[in-house]
């Protein structure tokens, strides 16, 4: 494997394990809401896809919860005053709201000292000038990464999953983001419905010709979840999923395609067991890792 894992790289930077605060804005997304659509993406769960995140309450609140949960996972040699930490907001579309609001609680989690990077996940249609304008502000501060949920370049698929908007204006955002210095990564799903192989491969490969402009990628095996409508529809008609052996061979082709210089941010994904409806493989995470781990001798 040529590229590296954005763990490897944040330890090299600050010497020890850095770890992701899931965190909320208390936004929702312009794909529930009635803007774009009431129906969300059709994979989106009705805690938009942020299940493990803290709920909606003051940051220093939502910090300290979250810190709680991550901290038994640094070494006891890592002084509670050494730790640091990703701000990410997962869940919905974080730059969907009053920019004013936004940029009080960006800046308030980037002028915290263990605070390494302020991660926003958001849709590449939710990024107008006063947004863009947020953000450089706050990645003056600390290093702002923001993950588009692109999911596919193809069309078709965009439409059967709801995605609600297309590919140009996923190619906009990436250039504004980049014109005002900060991190972008690239969030896609293998195995959406009616996708092949070679279509999946095809993403990979228009993201790897968009360098240097992308950052980083996060891939993530599709998984059914109960409450969204993709589940409904799987259990009416279920539609074939891949094994996971077959996710693995998939993720060496993608990895086979993308430049050294994307970071890679994430191989898979683990929903609440709670809602997963399949693939059942999805529920064992530590297999998962490990069977990943060594079909790519990472």
């Amino acid at each position: 494997m040529k590229q590296k894992m954005i763990s490897e790289v944040l330890k090299e930077q600050f010497g020890t394990k850095v770890y992701r605060l899931s965190l909320s804005s208390g936004c929702t997304c312009p794909n529930r809401d009635g803007t774009v659509s009431s129906g969300g993406c059709t994979f989106c769960s009705e805690g938009g896809s942020g299940e493990f995140g803290a709920p909606f309450m003051p940051l220093k609140d939502q910090i300290r919860e979250a810190k709680r949960r991550v901290d038994p996972k640094f070494p006891a040699s890592v002084k509670p005053e050494d730790r640091r930490y990703i701000a990410y907001f997962q869940s919905f579309t974080n730059t969907y709201g009053d920019p004013d609001r936004l940029r009080a609680l960006f800046l308030e989690a980037a002028q915290r000292e263990e605070i390494a990077a302020v991660a926003i996940g958001t849709r590449p249609d939710c990024l107008p000038p006063q947004i863009l304008a947020v953000l450089r502000e706050v990645n003056e501060i600390k290093p702002v990464w923001v993950e588009l949920g692109l999911q596919t370049v193809h069309e078709r698929t965009a439409k059967v999953i709801n995605r609600g908007y297309a590919f140009p204006v996923f190619a906009q955002a990436v250039r504004d983001l980049k014109a005002i210095g900060v991190t972008v990564i690239v969030h896609i799903i293998l195995g959406l419905p009616g996708e092949s192989r070679e279509d999946m491969l095809e993403t990979v490969r228009v993201l790897s010709r968009m360098q240097p402009a992308i950052d980083g990628i996060k891939l993530q095996q599709l998984q059914i979840l109960r409450g969204t409508v993709l589940g409904a529809q799987y259990e009416a008609d279920p539609f074939p999923l891949m094994t996971l052996e077959e996710y693995c061979s998939l993720l060496r082709g993608c990895l086979e395609i993308l430049p050294e210089t994307i970071v890679i941010h994430r191989l898979t994904g683990d929903g609440p067991k709670s809602l997963l409806i399949a693939p059942a493989w999805c529920a064992d995470k530590k297999k998962v890792l490990n069977t990943i781990r060594k079909a790519l001798d990472i």
